[in-house]
Protein backbone atom coordinates (compact mmCIF):
# COMPACT_ATOMS: atom_id res chain seq x y z
CA UNK A 1 0.00 0.00 0.00
CA UNK A 2 3.10 1.93 0.49
CA UNK A 3 4.00 1.71 -3.26
CA UNK A 4 0.19 3.09 -4.28
CA UNK A 5 -1.17 5.62 -1.89
CA UNK A 6 1.76 8.15 -3.17
CA UNK A 7 0.14 7.70 -6.87
CA UNK A 8 -3.34 8.20 -5.48
CA UNK A 9 -2.42 11.21 -3.90
CA UNK A 10 -0.54 12.65 -6.56
CA UNK A 11 -3.03 12.26 -9.41
CA UNK A 12 -5.91 13.88 -7.18
CA UNK A 13 -5.27 17.59 -8.36
CA UNK A 14 -5.81 16.19 -11.74
CA UNK A 15 -9.67 14.57 -10.85
CA UNK A 16 -10.37 17.28 -9.12
CA UNK A 17 -9.34 19.53 -12.24
CA UNK A 18 -11.61 17.26 -14.50
CA UNK A 19 -14.66 17.27 -12.27
CA UNK A 20 -14.70 21.27 -12.04
CA UNK A 21 -13.92 22.19 -15.68
CA UNK A 22 -16.21 19.38 -17.29
CA UNK A 23 -13.07 17.60 -18.84
CA UNK A 24 -14.67 14.34 -18.09
CA UNK A 25 -17.61 15.20 -19.89
CA UNK A 26 -15.83 16.13 -23.16
CA UNK A 27 -13.36 12.69 -22.71
CA UNK A 28 -16.83 10.70 -22.05
CA UNK A 29 -18.36 12.15 -25.45
CA UNK A 30 -15.33 11.10 -27.52
CA UNK A 31 -15.11 7.71 -25.53
CA UNK A 32 -18.71 7.22 -26.49
CA UNK A 33 -18.60 7.80 -29.89
CA UNK A 34 -15.84 5.33 -30.35
CA UNK A 35 -16.98 2.64 -28.92
CA UNK A 36 -20.76 3.01 -29.05
CA UNK A 37 -20.32 0.20 -31.82
CA UNK A 38 -19.21 -2.01 -29.10
CA UNK A 39 -21.43 -1.13 -26.49
CA UNK A 40 -24.77 -1.53 -29.03
CA UNK A 41 -23.32 -4.66 -30.16
CA UNK A 42 -22.86 -6.16 -26.99
CA UNK A 43 -26.84 -5.42 -25.74
CA UNK A 44 -28.21 -5.46 -29.60
CA UNK A 45 -31.92 -6.64 -28.55
CA UNK A 46 -33.34 -9.26 -30.91
CA UNK A 47 -36.96 -7.43 -32.12
CA UNK A 48 -39.78 -10.54 -31.21
CA UNK A 49 -42.84 -8.21 -31.68
CA UNK A 50 -43.46 -4.51 -32.14
CA UNK A 51 -43.47 -3.95 -28.47
CA UNK A 52 -40.84 -6.71 -27.51
CA UNK A 53 -37.20 -7.05 -28.41
CA UNK A 54 -34.53 -9.86 -26.44
CA UNK A 55 -30.78 -9.16 -25.87
CA UNK A 56 -29.08 -11.48 -27.66
CA UNK A 57 -26.73 -12.00 -24.56
CA UNK A 58 -30.01 -13.07 -22.36
CA UNK A 59 -30.95 -15.93 -24.92
CA UNK A 60 -27.46 -17.24 -24.34
CA UNK A 61 -27.35 -16.84 -20.61
CA UNK A 62 -30.82 -18.19 -20.15
CA UNK A 63 -30.06 -20.90 -23.09
CA UNK A 64 -26.89 -22.30 -21.61
CA UNK A 65 -28.74 -22.33 -17.93
CA UNK A 66 -31.85 -25.04 -19.15
CA UNK A 67 -29.18 -26.98 -20.81
CA UNK A 68 -26.71 -27.12 -17.97
CA UNK A 69 -29.89 -27.86 -15.82
CA UNK A 70 -31.24 -31.03 -17.51
CA UNK A 71 -27.39 -31.94 -18.53
CA UNK A 72 -26.75 -32.24 -14.52
CA UNK A 73 -30.13 -34.01 -13.59
CA UNK A 74 -31.61 -30.70 -12.26
CA UNK A 75 -28.44 -30.43 -9.93
CA UNK A 76 -29.69 -27.20 -9.27
CA UNK A 77 -32.58 -28.96 -6.56
CA UNK A 78 -30.57 -32.42 -6.45
CA UNK A 79 -27.77 -31.06 -5.15
CA UNK A 80 -28.76 -27.86 -2.91
CA UNK A 81 -28.49 -30.06 0.57
CA UNK A 82 -25.30 -31.34 -0.45
CA UNK A 83 -24.01 -27.88 -0.95
CA UNK A 84 -25.39 -26.60 2.36
CA UNK A 85 -23.59 -29.72 3.74
CA UNK A 86 -20.23 -29.04 2.31
CA UNK A 87 -20.01 -25.19 3.20
CA UNK A 88 -20.68 -26.36 6.88
CA UNK A 89 -17.82 -28.39 6.89
CA UNK A 90 -19.56 -32.08 7.01
CA UNK A 91 -17.47 -33.54 4.16
CA UNK A 92 -14.43 -32.08 5.14
CA UNK A 93 -12.80 -35.17 6.03
CA UNK A 94 -12.70 -36.06 2.49
CA UNK A 95 -9.75 -33.66 2.17
CA UNK A 96 -7.72 -34.85 4.64
CA UNK A 97 -8.03 -38.26 2.75
CA UNK A 98 -4.74 -39.46 1.36
CA UNK A 99 -2.85 -35.79 2.60
CA UNK A 100 0.62 -37.59 3.89
CA UNK A 101 1.86 -38.11 0.51
CA UNK A 102 1.60 -36.25 -2.53
CA UNK A 103 -1.12 -38.46 -4.83
CA UNK A 104 -1.58 -37.82 -8.71
CA UNK A 105 -4.87 -36.78 -9.94
CA UNK A 106 -6.34 -35.27 -12.74
CA UNK A 107 -8.05 -32.50 -10.49
CA UNK A 108 -5.51 -29.70 -10.60
CA UNK A 109 -2.95 -28.59 -12.66
CA UNK A 110 0.17 -26.77 -11.81
CA UNK A 111 1.66 -24.12 -13.76
CA UNK A 112 3.82 -26.67 -15.84
CA UNK A 113 0.41 -28.14 -16.74
CA UNK A 114 1.25 -31.78 -15.20
CA UNK A 115 -1.30 -33.19 -13.16
CA UNK A 116 0.47 -33.55 -9.92
CA UNK A 117 -2.24 -33.23 -7.33
CA UNK A 118 -0.59 -30.09 -5.34
CA UNK A 119 3.16 -28.69 -5.39
CA UNK A 120 2.93 -28.48 -2.00
CA UNK A 121 5.26 -25.86 -1.44
CA UNK A 122 5.62 -26.02 2.41
CA UNK A 123 7.06 -28.97 4.24
CA UNK A 124 4.20 -27.73 7.48
CA UNK A 125 1.29 -27.24 4.56
CA UNK A 126 1.31 -30.74 2.80
CA UNK A 127 -2.31 -30.44 2.04
CA UNK A 128 -2.24 -27.36 0.37
CA UNK A 129 -4.89 -27.62 -1.95
CA UNK A 130 -5.90 -24.01 -2.53
CA UNK A 131 -6.05 -20.71 -0.44
CA UNK A 132 -9.52 -20.14 1.14
CA UNK A 133 -12.24 -22.23 2.51
CA UNK A 134 -15.54 -23.09 0.90
CA UNK A 135 -17.63 -20.22 2.79
CA UNK A 136 -14.81 -17.96 1.99
CA UNK A 137 -14.67 -18.75 -1.87
CA UNK A 138 -18.71 -18.30 -1.92
CA UNK A 139 -18.44 -15.61 0.37
CA UNK A 140 -15.87 -13.57 -2.22
CA UNK A 141 -17.74 -14.00 -4.71
CA UNK A 142 -21.03 -13.49 -3.38
CA UNK A 143 -19.69 -10.03 -2.61
CA UNK A 144 -19.37 -9.44 -6.36
CA UNK A 145 -22.55 -10.60 -7.62
CA UNK A 146 -24.61 -9.10 -4.03
CA UNK A 147 -24.49 -5.15 -5.07
CA UNK A 148 -26.02 -2.06 -6.65
CA UNK A 149 -28.14 -4.73 -9.30
CA UNK A 150 -30.66 -6.11 -6.31
CA UNK A 151 -31.57 -2.58 -4.91
CA UNK A 152 -31.69 -0.82 -8.01
CA UNK A 153 -32.16 -3.17 -11.07
CA UNK A 154 -35.05 -4.68 -9.29
CA UNK A 155 -36.68 -1.40 -9.14
CA UNK A 156 -36.31 -0.68 -12.67
CA UNK A 157 -37.66 -4.25 -13.60
CA UNK A 158 -40.71 -3.68 -11.50
CA UNK A 159 -41.14 -0.66 -13.27
CA UNK A 160 -41.23 -1.88 -16.61
CA UNK A 161 -42.56 -5.32 -15.56
CA UNK A 162 -44.79 -5.34 -13.13
CA UNK A 163 -44.74 -7.48 -9.75
CA UNK A 164 -44.72 -10.47 -12.33
CA UNK A 165 -41.51 -9.91 -13.32
CA UNK A 166 -40.59 -10.93 -9.99
CA UNK A 167 -41.56 -14.95 -10.54
CA UNK A 168 -39.79 -15.04 -13.64
CA UNK A 169 -36.66 -13.32 -11.54
CA UNK A 170 -36.83 -16.17 -9.19
CA UNK A 171 -37.37 -18.67 -12.35
CA UNK A 172 -34.08 -17.81 -14.58
CA UNK A 173 -31.98 -17.79 -10.59
CA UNK A 174 -32.83 -21.26 -9.93
CA UNK A 175 -31.65 -22.03 -13.45
CA UNK A 176 -28.48 -19.93 -13.05
CA UNK A 177 -27.34 -22.36 -10.73
CA UNK A 178 -26.53 -25.20 -12.89
CA UNK A 179 -24.39 -22.96 -14.74
CA UNK A 180 -22.58 -21.49 -11.97
CA UNK A 181 -21.99 -24.94 -10.97
CA UNK A 182 -20.27 -26.04 -14.06
CA UNK A 183 -18.08 -23.06 -14.88
CA UNK A 184 -16.99 -22.94 -10.68
CA UNK A 185 -16.54 -26.81 -11.07
CA UNK A 186 -14.33 -26.25 -14.20
CA UNK A 187 -12.49 -23.12 -12.59
CA UNK A 188 -11.09 -25.76 -9.81
CA UNK A 189 -10.46 -28.32 -12.22
CA UNK A 190 -7.95 -26.52 -14.04
CA UNK A 191 -7.01 -24.31 -11.90
CA UNK A 192 -2.87 -23.76 -11.44
CA UNK A 193 -1.03 -23.29 -8.07
CA UNK A 194 2.27 -21.62 -8.20
CA UNK A 195 5.37 -21.67 -6.63
CA UNK A 196 4.12 -19.77 -3.84
CA UNK A 197 1.24 -21.35 -3.00
CA UNK A 198 -1.23 -18.90 -4.54
CA UNK A 199 -3.98 -19.82 -6.58
CA UNK A 200 -4.65 -18.80 -10.65
CA UNK A 201 -8.16 -19.89 -11.86
CA UNK A 202 -10.69 -19.53 -13.92
CA UNK A 203 -11.94 -19.15 -17.49
CA UNK A 204 -8.92 -18.74 -18.74
CA UNK A 205 -7.34 -21.18 -17.73
CA UNK A 206 -10.33 -23.93 -17.85
CA UNK A 207 -10.43 -22.70 -21.87
CA UNK A 208 -6.88 -22.89 -22.58
CA UNK A 209 -6.17 -25.78 -20.95
CA UNK A 210 -9.66 -27.65 -21.23
CA UNK A 211 -10.41 -27.10 -24.69
CA UNK A 212 -6.53 -28.32 -25.93
CA UNK A 213 -7.83 -31.59 -23.65
CA UNK A 214 -10.46 -31.81 -26.41
CA UNK A 215 -8.38 -31.07 -29.61
CA UNK A 216 -8.95 -26.90 -29.83
CA UNK A 217 -5.69 -26.13 -28.38
CA UNK A 218 -5.52 -22.45 -30.53
CA UNK A 219 -8.99 -22.05 -30.18
CA UNK A 220 -8.59 -22.18 -26.44
CA UNK A 221 -5.77 -20.03 -26.07
CA UNK A 222 -7.19 -17.29 -28.25
CA UNK A 223 -10.54 -17.48 -26.34
CA UNK A 224 -8.78 -17.53 -22.98
CA UNK A 225 -6.86 -13.96 -24.26
CA UNK A 226 -10.12 -12.41 -25.41
CA UNK A 227 -11.69 -13.68 -22.24
CA UNK A 228 -8.48 -11.97 -20.21
CA UNK A 229 -8.92 -8.47 -22.21
CA UNK A 230 -12.46 -8.23 -21.43
CA UNK A 231 -12.47 -9.02 -17.33
CA UNK A 232 -9.60 -6.17 -16.93
CA UNK A 233 -11.78 -3.47 -18.35
CA UNK A 234 -15.08 -5.33 -16.84
CA UNK A 235 -13.22 -4.70 -13.54
CA UNK A 236 -12.11 -1.18 -13.79
CA UNK A 237 -15.51 0.25 -14.72
CA UNK A 238 -18.79 -1.98 -14.07
CA UNK A 239 -16.70 -3.61 -11.25
CA UNK A 240 -15.03 -0.61 -9.97
CA UNK A 241 -15.90 2.80 -10.93
CA UNK A 242 -19.45 2.38 -11.34
CA UNK A 243 -19.82 0.94 -7.72
CA UNK A 244 -17.79 4.24 -6.32
CA UNK A 245 -19.78 6.55 -8.33
CA UNK A 246 -23.27 4.81 -7.04
CA UNK A 247 -22.00 5.16 -3.28
CA UNK A 248 -21.41 8.60 -3.75
CA UNK A 249 -24.03 9.34 -5.29
CA UNK A 250 -26.15 7.29 -2.31
CA UNK A 251 -24.34 8.87 0.04
CA UNK A 252 -24.33 12.55 -1.43
CA UNK A 253 -28.33 12.26 -1.95
CA UNK A 254 -29.49 10.85 1.57
CA UNK A 255 -27.17 14.16 3.19
CA UNK A 256 -28.92 16.75 0.92
CA UNK A 257 -28.72 16.06 -2.86
CA UNK A 258 -27.53 18.93 -4.89
CA UNK A 259 -27.53 20.72 -1.29
CA UNK A 260 -25.41 18.16 0.71
CA UNK A 261 -21.97 19.50 2.20
CA UNK A 262 -20.87 16.84 0.27
CA UNK A 263 -20.96 18.00 -3.07
CA UNK A 264 -17.91 18.47 -5.16
CA UNK A 265 -15.93 16.18 -2.78
CA UNK A 266 -16.31 13.11 -4.74
CA UNK A 267 -13.12 12.97 -4.88
CA UNK A 268 -12.41 12.79 -1.03
CA UNK A 269 -14.96 9.55 -0.84
CA UNK A 270 -13.00 8.03 -4.11
CA UNK A 271 -10.00 8.49 -2.16
CA UNK A 272 -10.73 7.30 1.25
CA UNK A 273 -12.45 4.25 -0.56
CA UNK A 274 -9.39 3.34 -2.71
CA UNK A 275 -6.87 3.32 0.57
CA UNK A 276 -9.67 1.06 2.25
CA UNK A 277 -9.72 -1.11 -1.20
CA UNK A 278 -5.87 -1.42 -0.97
CA UNK A 279 -5.93 -2.21 2.28
CA UNK A 280 -8.01 -5.24 1.24
CA UNK A 281 -6.51 -6.06 -1.79
CA UNK A 282 -2.83 -5.78 -1.41
CA UNK A 283 -2.89 -8.84 0.66
CA UNK A 284 -4.59 -11.41 -2.16
CA UNK A 285 -7.30 -13.39 -1.74
CA UNK A 286 -6.29 -14.95 1.54
CA UNK A 287 -7.02 -11.15 2.71
CA UNK A 288 -10.26 -10.67 0.48
CA UNK A 289 -12.05 -13.58 1.58
CA UNK A 290 -11.46 -12.65 5.42
CA UNK A 291 -13.02 -9.43 4.93
CA UNK A 292 -15.57 -11.10 2.84
CA UNK A 293 -16.33 -13.75 4.92
CA UNK A 294 -17.20 -11.05 7.62
CA UNK A 295 -19.11 -8.41 5.63
CA UNK A 296 -21.06 -10.15 3.04
CA UNK A 297 -23.40 -12.01 6.12
CA UNK A 298 -23.11 -8.76 7.46
CA UNK A 299 -24.21 -6.34 4.69
CA UNK A 300 -27.24 -9.09 3.42
CA UNK A 301 -28.36 -9.23 7.11
CA UNK A 302 -28.98 -6.15 7.47
CA UNK A 303 -29.80 -5.31 4.39
CA UNK A 304 -32.73 -8.56 4.53
CA UNK A 305 -33.40 -7.98 8.12
CA UNK A 306 -34.75 -4.52 7.19
CA UNK A 307 -36.84 -5.96 4.26
CA UNK A 308 -37.95 -8.65 7.10
CA UNK A 309 -39.28 -5.73 9.64
CA UNK A 310 -40.72 -3.73 6.73
CA UNK A 311 -42.57 -6.95 5.39
CA UNK A 312 -43.50 -7.94 9.23
CA UNK A 313 -45.15 -4.39 10.05
CA UNK A 314 -46.97 -5.32 6.46
CA UNK A 315 -47.73 -8.79 7.03
CA UNK A 316 -51.58 -8.74 5.73
CA UNK A 317 -50.25 -7.08 2.48
CA UNK A 318 -47.77 -10.18 1.45
CA UNK A 319 -50.90 -12.54 0.32
CA UNK A 320 -51.72 -9.76 -2.23
CA UNK A 321 -48.29 -9.33 -3.33
CA UNK A 322 -47.84 -12.69 -4.24
CA UNK A 323 -50.82 -12.74 -5.87
CA UNK A 324 -50.00 -9.78 -7.94
CA UNK A 325 -46.31 -11.38 -8.43
CA UNK A 326 -48.06 -14.89 -9.73
CA UNK A 327 -51.09 -12.87 -11.92
CA UNK A 328 -48.80 -10.52 -13.13
CA UNK A 329 -46.35 -13.54 -14.66
CA UNK A 330 -48.78 -14.78 -16.76
CA UNK A 331 -50.86 -11.70 -18.00
CA UNK A 332 -49.07 -8.64 -18.01
CA UNK A 333 -51.92 -7.46 -17.43
CA UNK A 334 -51.26 -2.60 -18.56
CA UNK A 335 -47.72 -3.63 -19.04
CA UNK A 336 -46.27 -3.13 -22.56
CA UNK A 337 -44.86 -6.65 -24.29
CA UNK A 338 -47.52 -8.62 -22.12
CA UNK A 339 -46.89 -11.25 -20.25
CA UNK A 340 -43.94 -12.29 -22.46
CA UNK A 341 -42.85 -8.52 -21.82
CA UNK A 342 -42.58 -9.47 -18.11
CA UNK A 343 -41.18 -12.88 -18.48
CA UNK A 344 -38.17 -10.78 -19.94
CA UNK A 345 -37.49 -8.23 -17.82
CA UNK A 346 -37.64 -10.76 -15.28
CA UNK A 347 -35.01 -12.74 -16.72
CA UNK A 348 -33.10 -10.19 -17.75
CA UNK A 349 -32.96 -8.92 -14.40
CA UNK A 350 -32.29 -12.10 -12.82
CA UNK A 351 -29.61 -13.03 -15.37
CA UNK A 352 -27.50 -8.98 -14.68
CA UNK A 353 -27.43 -9.35 -11.10
CA UNK A 354 -26.23 -12.76 -10.41
CA UNK A 355 -23.86 -12.78 -13.89
CA UNK A 356 -24.08 -16.57 -14.25
CA UNK A 357 -22.83 -17.80 -17.27
CA UNK A 358 -20.36 -14.88 -17.54
CA UNK A 359 -17.13 -17.07 -15.99
CA UNK A 360 -16.57 -13.94 -13.18
CA UNK A 361 -17.34 -16.04 -9.86
CA UNK A 362 -15.26 -18.96 -11.40
CA UNK A 363 -11.90 -17.34 -10.57
CA UNK A 364 -12.89 -16.59 -6.72
CA UNK A 365 -14.15 -20.15 -6.25
CA UNK A 366 -10.75 -21.54 -8.04
CA UNK A 367 -8.97 -20.57 -4.70
CA UNK A 368 -10.55 -23.06 -2.47
CA UNK A 369 -9.09 -25.61 -0.47
CA UNK A 370 -10.15 -29.06 -1.84
CA UNK A 371 -9.34 -31.68 -3.86
CA UNK A 372 -12.39 -31.94 -4.87
CA UNK A 373 -13.68 -29.70 -7.97
CA UNK A 374 -17.19 -30.41 -7.69
CA UNK A 375 -17.42 -29.85 -4.50
CA UNK A 376 -16.93 -26.32 -4.64
CA UNK A 377 -18.81 -26.05 -7.88
CA UNK A 378 -22.04 -27.46 -5.59
CA UNK A 379 -21.51 -24.65 -3.29
CA UNK A 380 -21.27 -21.96 -5.96
CA UNK A 381 -24.65 -23.13 -7.26
CA UNK A 382 -25.90 -21.35 -3.65
CA UNK A 383 -24.54 -17.90 -5.01
CA UNK A 384 -28.08 -17.39 -7.66
CA UNK A 385 -29.99 -18.34 -5.37
CA UNK A 386 -29.20 -15.87 -2.46
CA UNK A 387 -28.51 -13.26 -4.66
CA UNK A 388 -31.88 -13.63 -7.09
CA UNK A 389 -33.60 -15.56 -5.56
CA UNK A 390 -33.28 -14.79 -1.79
CA UNK A 391 -32.17 -10.72 -2.11
CA UNK A 392 -33.63 -9.63 -5.31
CA UNK A 393 -37.09 -11.34 -4.23
CA UNK A 394 -37.08 -9.45 -0.88
CA UNK A 395 -36.55 -6.16 -2.61
CA UNK A 396 -39.29 -6.94 -5.22
CA UNK A 397 -41.44 -7.74 -2.36
CA UNK A 398 -41.04 -4.47 -0.15
CA UNK A 399 -41.18 -2.80 -3.61
CA UNK A 400 -44.55 -4.23 -4.12
CA UNK A 401 -46.00 -3.90 -0.78
CA UNK A 402 -45.20 -0.26 -0.29
CA UNK A 403 -46.25 0.47 -3.77
CA UNK A 404 -49.45 -0.78 -2.66
CA UNK A 405 -51.15 2.73 -3.21
CA UNK A 406 -48.65 3.69 -6.70
CA UNK A 407 -47.28 5.97 -4.57
CA UNK A 408 -43.29 4.65 -5.14
CA UNK A 409 -44.33 3.97 -8.98
CA UNK A 410 -46.52 3.37 -12.05
CA UNK A 411 -45.98 -0.06 -13.52
CA UNK A 412 -45.26 0.17 -16.88
CA UNK A 413 -43.32 3.32 -16.52
CA UNK A 414 -40.08 3.06 -16.52
CA UNK A 415 -37.51 5.07 -13.85
CA UNK A 416 -34.39 5.64 -13.86
CA UNK A 417 -32.59 5.97 -10.59
CA UNK A 418 -33.83 3.09 -9.32
CA UNK A 419 -31.82 3.11 -5.80
CA UNK A 420 -33.90 6.20 -5.10
CA UNK A 421 -37.02 4.39 -5.61
CA UNK A 422 -36.36 1.80 -3.16
CA UNK A 423 -34.91 4.02 -1.15
CA UNK A 424 -38.42 5.70 -0.93
CA UNK A 425 -40.11 2.54 -0.49
CA UNK A 426 -38.01 1.78 2.58
CA UNK A 427 -38.63 5.44 4.20
CA UNK A 428 -42.31 5.07 3.00
CA UNK A 429 -42.21 2.38 6.52
CA UNK A 430 -39.65 3.80 8.69
CA UNK A 431 -37.88 7.03 8.32
CA UNK A 432 -34.75 6.29 9.04
CA UNK A 433 -34.79 3.03 6.96
CA UNK A 434 -33.16 5.06 4.26
CA UNK A 435 -29.95 5.41 6.25
CA UNK A 436 -29.90 1.85 6.44
CA UNK A 437 -30.31 1.75 2.80
CA UNK A 438 -26.91 3.92 1.85
CA UNK A 439 -24.51 1.94 4.81
CA UNK A 440 -26.15 -1.30 3.07
CA UNK A 441 -25.63 0.53 -0.60
CA UNK A 442 -21.88 1.63 0.82
CA UNK A 443 -21.07 -1.98 1.53
CA UNK A 444 -21.95 -3.58 -1.52
CA UNK A 445 -19.95 -1.24 -3.10
CA UNK A 446 -16.70 -1.84 -1.29
CA UNK A 447 -17.47 -5.32 -1.59
CA UNK A 448 -17.94 -5.82 -5.47
CA UNK A 449 -15.03 -3.80 -5.53
CA UNK A 450 -12.67 -6.16 -3.76
CA UNK A 451 -14.05 -9.34 -5.42
CA UNK A 452 -13.62 -7.49 -8.77
CA UNK A 453 -10.24 -6.11 -8.26
CA UNK A 454 -9.21 -10.00 -7.89
CA UNK A 455 -11.01 -11.02 -10.84
CA UNK A 456 -9.10 -7.92 -12.70
CA UNK A 457 -6.14 -8.86 -11.48
CA UNK A 458 -6.27 -12.87 -12.22
CA UNK A 459 -6.96 -11.79 -15.50
CA UNK A 460 -4.24 -9.19 -16.03
CA UNK A 461 -1.42 -12.24 -14.62
CA UNK A 462 -2.40 -14.15 -16.92
CA UNK A 463 -1.53 -11.54 -19.89
CA UNK A 464 1.64 -10.20 -18.39
CA UNK A 465 2.62 -12.72 -15.98
CA UNK A 466 3.16 -13.03 -11.78
CA UNK A 467 6.17 -10.35 -10.70
CA UNK A 468 5.32 -8.32 -8.30
CA UNK A 469 6.01 -5.60 -10.34
CA UNK A 470 3.10 -6.66 -12.35
CA UNK A 471 0.64 -6.83 -9.24
CA UNK A 472 1.41 -3.40 -7.91
CA UNK A 473 1.01 -1.49 -10.94
CA UNK A 474 -3.03 -3.93 -11.98
CA UNK A 475 -3.68 -3.02 -7.52
CA UNK A 476 -2.50 0.66 -8.19
CA UNK A 477 -4.76 1.10 -11.44
CA UNK A 478 -7.55 -0.43 -9.72
CA UNK A 479 -7.68 2.11 -6.57
CA UNK A 480 -6.42 4.96 -9.10
CA UNK A 481 -9.88 4.32 -11.05
CA UNK A 482 -11.73 4.30 -7.52
CA UNK A 483 -11.25 7.93 -6.97
CA UNK A 484 -12.02 8.43 -10.80
CA UNK A 485 -15.38 7.21 -10.51
CA UNK A 486 -16.50 8.63 -7.38
CA UNK A 487 -14.91 12.12 -8.80
CA UNK A 488 -16.42 11.70 -12.50
CA UNK A 489 -19.53 11.38 -14.49
CA UNK A 490 -17.89 8.64 -17.18
CA UNK A 491 -21.14 7.19 -18.61
CA UNK A 492 -19.64 6.30 -21.22
CA UNK A 493 -16.77 4.84 -20.17
CA UNK A 494 -18.90 2.50 -17.44
CA UNK A 495 -21.31 1.55 -19.94
CA UNK A 496 -18.29 0.23 -22.24
CA UNK A 497 -16.81 -1.87 -19.38
CA UNK A 498 -20.45 -3.07 -18.85
CA UNK A 499 -20.62 -4.33 -22.07
CA UNK A 500 -16.97 -6.16 -21.99
CA UNK A 501 -18.44 -7.55 -18.65
CA UNK A 502 -20.95 -9.32 -20.74
CA UNK A 503 -19.19 -10.16 -24.16
CA UNK A 504 -17.16 -12.30 -21.37
CA UNK A 505 -19.76 -15.02 -21.88
CA UNK A 506 -19.39 -15.19 -25.56
CA UNK A 507 -15.95 -17.32 -25.02
CA UNK A 508 -16.75 -18.66 -21.40
CA UNK A 509 -20.15 -20.30 -22.63
CA UNK A 510 -18.16 -22.56 -25.54
CA UNK A 511 -15.43 -23.41 -23.37
CA UNK A 512 -19.09 -24.48 -21.07
CA UNK A 513 -20.46 -26.79 -23.46
CA UNK A 514 -17.32 -28.10 -24.83
CA UNK A 515 -16.20 -28.90 -21.35
CA UNK A 516 -19.42 -30.12 -19.29
CA UNK A 517 -18.69 -33.53 -19.86
CA UNK A 518 -15.51 -33.15 -17.87
CA UNK A 519 -17.49 -31.21 -15.17
CA UNK A 520 -19.90 -34.12 -14.98
CA UNK A 521 -16.50 -36.41 -14.68
CA UNK A 522 -15.93 -34.78 -11.54
CA UNK A 523 -19.13 -34.54 -10.11
CA UNK A 524 -19.45 -38.24 -10.26
CA UNK A 525 -16.20 -38.86 -8.63
CA UNK A 526 -17.15 -36.66 -5.91
CA UNK A 527 -20.21 -38.19 -5.17
CA UNK A 528 -18.79 -41.23 -5.63
CA UNK A 529 -16.48 -40.38 -2.69
CA UNK A 530 -19.61 -39.44 -0.96
CA UNK A 531 -21.49 -42.59 -1.26
CA UNK A 532 -18.78 -44.59 -0.19
CA UNK A 533 -18.27 -42.39 3.45
CA UNK A 534 -21.99 -42.82 3.74
CA UNK A 535 -21.12 -46.65 2.96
Amino acid sequence: MKKILPLLLAFIPYINFAAEKGVDEKIDKVFGEATGWFVNGIFYAIPITDKIAVPWVLIVLIGGALFFTFYFKLINFTGFKTAIQIVRGKYDDLEKEGSEEVNASDSVHTVDGDIIDTIRVEKEEKEHHGEVSHFQALTAALSATVGLGNIAGVAVALSIGGPGATFWMIVAGFIGMASKFTECTLGVRYREIGENGRVFGGPMYYLKKGLNERGFGNVGKVLAVVFAVMCIGGSFGGGNMFQSNQAFAMLQSYTGGDNSPLDGYGWAFGLVMAVLVGIVIIGGIKKIANVTDKIVPFMVAIYVGAALIILGMNFSEIPSAFGQIFDGAFTGAGIAGGAFGVLIQGFRRAAFSNEAGIGSASIAHSAVKTKYAASEGLVALLEPFIDTVLVCTMTALVLIVANGDGSIMVYGQEVKQGVEVTSKAFGSVISFFPLILTIAVILFAFSTMISWSYYGYQAWTYLFGRSKNVEYTYKGLFCLFVIVGAASQLKAVIDFSDAMIFAMLVPNMIGLFLLAPKAKEELNKFMTKIKEIKG
